[in-house]
Parts: structure tokens; C-alpha cells; sequence
């Protein structure tokens, strides 16, 4: 089908989706979704004439029928889910199959006083308060297409809430992971609240069944009160045959820390949107990233971070590696609004292309508007240091396994900043197997 007839598209499933909602949902709900998919079918699907997506065409995921994922009909069991979870970790593995949870596949612990772990769909209908402050705060669709999408159509996802002092020794994990045999569409829906002086890391991971094919488009907002310790980390195991969009919004208050990893190993088409708001006096923020594709592959990475009040720190570094006929984008902003005096930012992307056919679009930014700050960016692309290489081959290690050093070397570089031993040690394994040799 068209973009334009997928619009229609859209429009019938969401008139199907709200009346079967009925009176399961509170107004306030419906009536943002309302709003939503009004503002999604104005926008439209995004086309390469949008600055921000003039490098990555969406005709995959706005020309292709996917389905809800309701109508997934591939049973899931857990030997299916058995390889996405994390082996050895102490903390609470929720799971979500085709955006539903999926109690029976989760590890669910118990967890302190006060801090609630649950799903959104069980939130709005048993304690809608406690979403209501947050949903949409951080995530505003009035300019995003896909957050609209997301907005209107979600129905389930992991709702993480902390009260001040509250702290989690042991990390959440949270995995979504869609089978189907037909090409469907699935909307998690993420919301984490740590309140003030709270800490907690997070693992939010997604993955999908060898050689299925759907659409992933996901939404986390996240709130860090003063104080507040957050570590988050985001990993993407998808098919291989699988879109990706996801939007990810951070509000940080007074003296809070927020860090976090974007691994991005799966998808064949892949678009990660991260926006972190410190709108406070004395906030540290950091965001790392590496992303491996070949093939055919796109991924697409955006980041903003935006800094609104004085004394601020963030700092961020970006790594891809590209093989095959696959393409990166990488555009980085930093925003310094004039309150925001004493900022201290970095920024630094680096990109190996591994192959001649590689393509890399790169677009470090800096916007200040304050006068008493210290602000870097920068980006390099190339190839393996040839120097290198025969340094290592000089002390007779073959070429082939020279090379293989160089790559995982300078990919551990964000994986070893991983806190969490049993994470960094499952995606390190992972990604050994998808290093090209």
C-alpha cells in the first residue's frame, strides 16, 4: 500500500481499537489518544524532505500492511524468550510478548517498600493515578509522527516507580519480544519514576524470533526527581528482518545523574530518538552508544540534549561500526539555553566503516546561547589504523585475527562502561558473534 493509503489504514484500526477499549480506560486516556491520532495523521509519515529524516527513508514501515499485534497468532513459550534474558542477574526480568505482558515468562522479585513494578495495561485499570502525571509529560507527540502513533495505539508496557529514598539493589530488566507469523506492529510503552535522592538501573531490552519480520515502535519517558540515580540500559536484539522506532524522553531535576548505554545490534531498519531535558541546577547526564550493522542495514541514531539551567554535565559518545551496504546516521545536538551558564558538554562520534560500500551520515551539533560554558564536539570516520595492524601482524598474529582485535577493541570501549557485570557480559557475548571476522 501507499503511505497515503496507510493513513486510512491507520485511521479504521484506531476507530476498531478505541471501541474496543469501551469503558476499560479512564477519559482523561481516551482523550489524549483522540488528540494523538488527529496530530499523527496531520504530521504524516516522515519523508526524507524533514531535516531530521533526510538520510533514512521510512517506506518500509509506512508501505508495509502490518497488523495489530493482537491478531499474532505464533504461540511464545519460554525456550523462545530463554536467550534474551539475562543469565545470573538478581534483580526482577519482566517480559512482554507482542506488547502484552506475559506473567507467565516474567521473574518478577520482591522489591522495597513503596516502589511498584507492574504493567501499564494492569495500572490503568487497577491505580490509573499513578501513570496519569506521567504519561505524555515527557514524551509531547505534537512533533514526532511515530510518538503520536505510539500514543494513540499503546496498550501495554512496564510502569517502574520509585519514591523518594527508595533505592533498588538489583537491576530490572524489562524485554520485549515479538514472534508472529504474519508482519504485525507492536507499541510498548515505558514509565519510569524515581523520585527523589531514589536509584535504580534499568535494562530495557528488545528482541524478536530469528526471521520474523514486524514493527517495533516503542516510547520511554522517564523522570528523575533531585537526587535521583539512574542508570539505564538499552539494548536492541531484534530479527533481522524487523523496524525499529523508538523514542526515548528523559526530565532530570536538581543534582540528579542519569547514564546511560544504547546498544543497538539487531533490526534491519532501526531509528533510536533520545532527548534528555536537565532543567535543573547540577545535573549530570551521559549517553553512550554503539551500533554494528551490515548487510542491508540502517540505523539511525538522534540525540538532544538540552541543557536549561547552570552548573550542568553531559557528556556523550557515539560508536558505529558498518560493514556490507549498510548506512548510519548519527545527529547529535546540544542545546544551551541562556540560564544555563557553567554547562560543561561533550560530544564525540566515531564510525568504522569495515567495508567500501559503507555509508556513514554524521551531524554533530552545538546551539548555545549562554556566554560561560565549556562545549566540545566532534566526529572522525575511517578505517582500521593500518599501523596498527602491522603492529599486531608483526608479532605474528595473522591478519584476519588482527583485524578481528582492532574492531572488538574499539567496540568494548562502550560496552565495558556497562555497570551491570551480568549485561555487559551477555551483550559482549553477543556481540563476538555478530563482529565481522
Amino acid at each position: 500500500m501507499t503511505a497515503a493509503e496507510a493513513l486510512d489504514v491507520y485511521q479504521a484500526r484506531f476507530d476498531a481499537f478505541l471501541e474496543g477499549r469501551g469503558r476499560r480506560e479512564p477519559g482523561w486516556l481516551t482523550t489524549i489518544r483522540r488528540a494523538a491520532i488527529a496530530r499523527f495523521l496531520q504530521l504524516g509519515f516522515p519523508t526524507t524532505r524533514d531535516e531530521e529524516w533526510r538520510f533514512t527513508p521510512v517506506g518500509r514501515v509506512a508501505t508495509t500492511p502490518f497488523r495489530p499485534a493482537a491478531e499474532a497468532d505464533t504461540p511464545v513459550g519460554r525456550d523462545d524468550v530463554q536467550p534474551f534474558l539475562i543469565r545470573g542477574l538478581g534483580g526482577s526480568q519482566i517480559v512482554f510478548v507482542n506488547g502484552r505482558f506475559a506473567p507467565e515468562l516474567s521473574v518478577l522479585r520482591s522489591v522495597p517498600r513503596g516502589v511498584q513494578l507492574t504493567s501499564l495495561a494492569r495500572a490503568l485499570e487497577e491505580d490509573p493515578g499513578l501513570v496519569d502525571p506521567y504519561l505524555t509529560r515527557c514524551a509531547s507527540f505534537e512533533r514526532q509522527a511515530f510518538t503520536a502513533l505510539n500514543t494513540a495505539f499503546a496498550e501495554d508496557g512496564a510502569v517502574l516507580y520509585l519514591p523518594a529514598d527508595a533505592a533498588l539493589d538489583e537491576p530490572v530488566h524489562i524485554l520485549y519480544f515479538a514472534a508472529s507469523a504474519a508482519p504485525v506492529v507492536v507499541y510498548p510503552r515505558t514509565v519510569v519514576v524515581a523520585g527523589d535522592n531514589s536509584r535504580v538501573r534499568l535494562v530495557e531490552s528488545y528482541a524478536g524470533a530469528p526471521g520474523a519480520e514486524y514493527f517495533t515502535n516503542a516510547v520511554t519517558e522517564i523522570v528523575g526527581g533531585a537526587g535521583a540515580r539512574i542508570e539505564h540500559v538499552r539494548a536492541n536484539r531484534e530479527s533481522f528482518e524487523a523496524s525499529h522506532v523508538s523514542s526515548t524522553h528523559v526530565y532530570l531535576e536538581a543534582g540528579a545523574t542519569f547514564s546511560q548505554q544504547n546498544i543497538t545490534l539487531g533490526g534491519a531498519f532501526v531509528r533510536n530518538d533520545i532527548t534528555a531535558l536537565l532543567d535543573a541546577p547540577g545535573i549530570v547526564c551521559t549517553l553512550d552508544g554503539l551500533y554494528l550493522a551490515n548487510g542491508d542495514r540502517l540505523v539511525d541514531n538522534h540525540t538532544a540534549i538540552v541543557h536549561a539551567k547552570p552548573h550542568g554535565e553531559s557528556h556523550e559518545v557515539y560508536k558505529g561500526m558498518l560493514d556490507g551496504r549498510a548506512r548510519g546516521v548519527f545527529n547529535g545536538k546540544i542545546f544551551v539555553r541562556p540560564d544555563a551558564q557553567k554547562t560543561d558538554a561533550k560530544q564525540t562520534n566515531q564510525v568504522l566503516l569495515l567495508s567500501d560500500d559503507a555509508t556513514i551520515n554524521t551531524k554533530p551539533q552545538l546551539e548555545i546561547f549562554a556566554d560561560d560554558v565549556k562545549c566540545t564536539h566532534g566526529a572522525t570516520v575511517g578505517r582500521l589504523d593500518e599501523e596498527a595492524l602491522f603492529y599486531l601482524r608483526a608479532r605474528g598474529i595473522g591478519r584476519d585475527e588482527a583485524r578481528a582485535i582492532l574492531i572488538h577493541a574499539f567496540a568494548s570501549d562502550i560496552i565495558d562502561r556497562i555497570s551491570i557485570e551480568p549485561v555487559r557480559e551477555a551483550l559482549e557475548a553477543v556481540l563476538l558473534t555478530q563482529l565481522p571476522r
